[in-house]
């Protein structure tokens, strides 16, 4: 019964909403993303490097036999450098929107100084309670 309640507290408060917007949007992003490198980074990149299509691009471990049924079994190392091109923009745009968080966070918080008094600021204070005993 305890564990409904603090689950009740919990998407009440709207972190179970505001996840879901993250992922949502992360999801989107996603795409965005990678579109952008499939279709935009790569092909120039590729036409620099002499043509290279970085997705056919892999090493062939076993060569495919259709006549046995056996599939191709290689290491795809041309996908592997889309996906890491891939994580760093999206890490690069993480970093972006969390620095920018971070900025206005720190224009929000008001630092409160606390004065220490001096001797002279001190000795008016004393002046002070003396005087307000005296007339009390």
């Amino acid at each position: 019964m305890v564990i409904i309640k603090e689950f009740k507290e919990f998407a009440v408060r709207g972190n179970v909403i505001d996840l879901a917007v993250g992922v949502i949007i992360g999801a989107a992003f996603g795409k965005i993303v990678t579109s952008l490198v499939d279709d935009i980074i790569m092909p120039p990149l590729g036409y620099i490097m002499g043509g290279v299509d970085f997705a056919d691009k892999k090493i062939i471990l076993k060569a495919e036999d259709a006549a046995n049924k056996v599939a191709e079994v290689s290491i795809k190392y041309g996908n592997f450098i889309n996906a890491l091109i891939q994580f760093l923009i999206v890490a690069f745009c993480i970093f972006l929107i969390v620095k920018f968080i971070n900025t206005l966070k720190r224009k929000e918080e008001v630092v409160e100084v606390a004065v220490v008094p001096g001797k002279e600021e001190a000795l008016l204070s004393e002046i002070r309670d003396i005087l307000k005993s005296q007339k009390g």
